[in-house]
């Protein structure tokens, strides 16, 4: 046997193994980030996007739309060093400033140089996704039920969340399946905090961030046996602010000034068809009333909320995972206004349950058919926050429901 053909299938069988305690290759940058791309100075391309429509039972509206496409271009350096970048478009158009306008936008998702330490360790450096959750990682549309992302890893854990920074990500060789990650980036502007989008306003994701604030992330994960089992955490400033008009709006500044927190704990089972995952998670913004009084944008306190889903591939069976179409149902419970300080208004409406059931069809790898109902459950909207009179005021439904049907794909 040749040289280069033995070298391709030591690689393809160290994948094999790897596959038995790491993530799925299914796209040409996962086989990039996996070191399968054998030939120097290569250049790869890769991507995924996701369309959807979706009708309000109640309001008795419907809306269909791109809601994004996203381009990975990766170039391989050498064994030791490789580029990884994605754009990304939402909503299809991108017009007179973007989503201020109700528009799409467009954005890089991600923009790093990845050093391979060794065989077990690598560092990564420039805009990334840090390690939280199951989606903000692992996002792609075709890999997880339901044609919107849960909503917890919406509104309370943002995905998706990248910032600027360096990240060393890397296996336990002595306790075989257990990885970790550590990263240090910038922090968050908690201007955009809300009590409705909780943190996810606050991200700078690479767009000239900033102030002297830094956010740590870490993170475990585990692989045992038919288990994927991860516990992560963060805490940065949020501040983002030079130390004048910090002081001029009464901020602590600093790399880790008006802390944020969060944790988060999960677990994946998958085995013969059958898929189950829950997650729970918790924020808390300590001086909360600070940023309420320097930016009047009823930043909470203390959110936190959970989900399960449970699913099964009735194609399984006969087609072992290349053919699928798993019916799933999910339950997830939100509560972005746990805790609110003094001068903060609360909203029942924010206090949220979710049902969703539906169906993913998988006709061939990296293609997805979805559809589900969603039944949400909140409690009273707080009149105070209206600010826009009747009639122009859209009318708010305690229990409402919402069809909706999408297409995904990744290559």
């Amino acid at each position: 046997m040749e040289l280069k053909n033995f070298t391709i299938l030591i690689i393809l069988l160290s994948a094999l193994y790897a596959g038995k305690s790491s993530a799925q290759v299914l796209t040409q940058e996962d086989s990039l980030s996996a070191g399968l791309i054998y030939k120097q100075q290569a250049t790869v391309i890769s991507g995924y996007g996701e369309a959807k429509y979706s009708m309000d039972t109640k309001r008795k509206s419907a809306e269909a739309s791109l809601k994004r496409v996203v381009l990975f271009l990766g170039h391989k350096f050498s064994n030791k060093i490789s580029l990884f970048t994605e754009l990304e478009v939402e909503d299809a158009l991108v017009a007179n400033g973007g989503n201020s306008n109700g528009l799409g936008e467009i954005s890089m998702e991600q923009a790093f140089l990845k050093f391979n330490l060794n065989p077990n360790t690598y560092l990564v450096a420039g805009l990334f996704v840090p390690r939280v959750g199951f989606i903000n990682e692992n996002h792609l549309p075709t890999t997880f039920n339901g044609v919107d992302r849960p909503f917890l890893e919406e509104q309370i854990i943002p995905s998706t969340w990248r910032e600027v920074g360096v990240g060393l990500y890397g296996q336990f060789t002595r306790i075989p399946g257990l990885n970790y990650s550590v990263a240090l980036t910038n922090g968050l502007n908690s201007q955009g905090f809300n009590s409705a989008g909780g943190i996810g306003g606050g991200r700078q994701l690479g767009q000239a961030a900033n102030g002297t604030n830094l956010g740590v992330h870490a993170a475990l994960l585990y692989y045992i046996n038919d288990f994927r089992i991860q516990a992560s955490g963060y805490i940065g400033g949020s501040t983002a602010k030079e130390q004048r008009v910090a002081d001029s709006l009464q901020l602590n500044g600093g790399a880790f000034g008006n802390p944020v927190t969060l944790g988060e704990i999960n677990a994946q089972y998958n085995k013969s068809g059958i898929s189950v995952r829950a997650i729970a998670t918790i924020i808390n913004i300590k001086n909360a009333a600070d940023i309420n009084r320097a930016f009047a944008n009823n930043t909470p306190q203390t959110m936190y909320g959970g989900y399960a889903e449970a699913g099964y591939d009735i194609l399984y069976p006969t087609n072992k995972g290349e053919k699928a179409f798993v019916i799933f149902g999910r339950y997830e419970y939100l509560n972005l206004n746990a805790k609110i300080p003094s001068n903060g208004l609360a909203n029942k409406a924010n206090e949220k349950h979710y049902m969703v059931g539906g169906f993913t069809y998988k006709p061939i790898r990296g293609i997805a058919i979805k559809g589900d109902y969603v039944r949400r459950i909140t409690g009273d909207f707080n009149q105070a926050l209206i600010v826009t009179p009747f009639p122009q005021q859209v009318p708010y439904f305690k229990n409402n429901g919402f069809v909706n049907l999408g297409i995904a794909y990744n290559f």
